[in-house]
C-alpha cells in the first residue's frame, strides 16, 4: 500500500474483486469493509491504513446497509469522496461493468478501456 495514494472503500469482497478487474490505477488501494461496520471499527481502519493522508473514495451499494455504512465513514472521513451508482442496480457487485468503469473514470480513477465498450 506504500505506493498508493488513493483508498477505495467498498463493502464486500465481490465488489473489490469486479473493481480491482475494472481499474488500470497501480495508485488506488481497494480496502473491503465486509459489511457494516461500527463506530470504532471504522477508527481502527483510518488509523491503520493513514487514511487522513489519503484520497479518500466511498463506494457502497444503495441498499440501506450501504448507505448506513457511507453515512458512518462519512462522520469519521469528511474529506472522502463519495461514488455513487445508480438506485436502479442497488449493489455494486450487480452494476454492469461498463457502467462501474464510467464511474471510477468520472472520479478520475484509470479504467482498462474494454470496460468502457458498452458505452
Amino acid at each position: 500500500m506504500d505506493n498508493e495514494s488513493k483508498v477505495l472503500i467498498v463493502e464486500g469482497k465481490q465488489d473489490k474483486q469486479r473493481i480491482k478487474r475494472i481499474l488500470d490505477d497501480e495508485d488506488v488501494f481497494i480496502l473491503c469493509t465486509f459489511g457494516t461496520l461500527g463506530v470504532h471499527a471504522i477508527e481502527e481502519l483510518v488509523d491503520d491504513y493513514y487514511l487522513f493522508d489519503r484520497d479518500v473514495y466511498i463506494f457502497t451499494d444503495t441498499d440501506e446497509p450501504g448507505e448506513k455504512l457511507r453515512k458512518m465513514l462519512n462522520q469519521e472521513l469528511s474529506h472522502a469522496e463519495n461514488i455513487y451508482i445508480d438506485k436502479k442496480y442497488r449493489q455494486v457487485e450487480d452494476t454492469p461493468e461498463y457502467v462501474l468503469a464510467s464511474t471510477l473514470q468520472a472520479a478520475n480513477m484509470n479504467v482498462k478501456v474494454e470496460y468502457l465498450k458498452g458505452l
